[in-house]
């Protein structure tokens, strides 16, 4: 049933989708801190599991809509900033004289503020930027070819991601070259991620379509993200 709104309190499955997506974004942003080499690219660790957020961001607002979405894109912001400051005010604490591992805890869950704040402005930005895209796509194409809308919303999405937080992090700290390849290399390697995992989100979208019975169209709505009182 095509609908414009959905009651996300009766839905069987929106919950667990919505706090899979804060989960994964508050696990990559702690296991960003590991630099992987693979053959002469260098990855944060995070490569693997941020693009899974775009994932279920499009799983989000394709079967709930971009009102539902807009919420847990809030609620994954903020979740992000409490997890940063408890990180923070633990670091703070004074150590115990008999444990050693003050300075590995400050290394791997450190705060270090370019990289949080730009980490937390890249994902608003970000995510905004994809599910809005979606949205419009899948009114403007009545909903057909749902690989076209993944794809083209995580291109936009995922560029803005990309270019925002490597300039906000690490501009003025590395040459411009090597800041284009580190925007370039993570850049290409998360949408080839989402085109590879294109097949996996037909077939999660496909069945909660069933199960819920819903399928939204986000028209006439208002598209300000700062408009997180409307019902949906």
């Amino acid at each position: 049933m095509n609908e414009n709104t959905i009651d996300t309190a009766k839905s069987k499955y929106f919950l667990y989708i919505a706090i899979s997506f804060v989960a994964l974004l508050m696990i990559s942003n702690t296991v960003a801190v590991k630099l992987i080499g693979i053959g002469p690219f260098v990855f944060a660790g995070a490569i693997f599991i941020f693009p899974l957020t775009y994932i279920f961001g499009d799983i989000l607002t394709e079967v709930y809509g971009y009102r539902a979405t807009r919420k847990i894109i809030w609620s994954a912001f903020v979740a992000l900033i409490v997890m940063s400051l408890a990180y923070l005010f633990v670091q703070w604490l004074p150590a115990a004289s008999f444990w050693g591992g003050q300075e590995a805890y400050s290394t791997i869950l450190g705060f270090v503020p370019r990289i949080v704040f730009g980490s937390i402005v890249a994902f608003f930005i970000g995510e905004f930027c994809n599910s809005f895209v979606l949205s419009r796509m899948k009114v403007l194409m009545n909903g057909k070819h749902l690989w076209m809308r993944t794809i083209g919303s995580t291109i936009v999405g995922e560029g803005v991601d990309t270019i925002v937080f490597v300039l906000i992090a690490f501009y003025g700290t590395l040459p411009l070259a090597a800041l284009f390849t580190v925007i370039w290399s993570g850049y290409l390697f998360k949408v080839g991620y989402e085109v590879i995992a294109t097949p996996i989100t037909y077939l999660i979208v496909g069945w909660l379509k069933k199960a819920e019975g819903i399928d939204v169209y986000d028209k006439g709505i208002n598209y300000n993200p700062f408009h997180i009182s409307e019902k949906v």
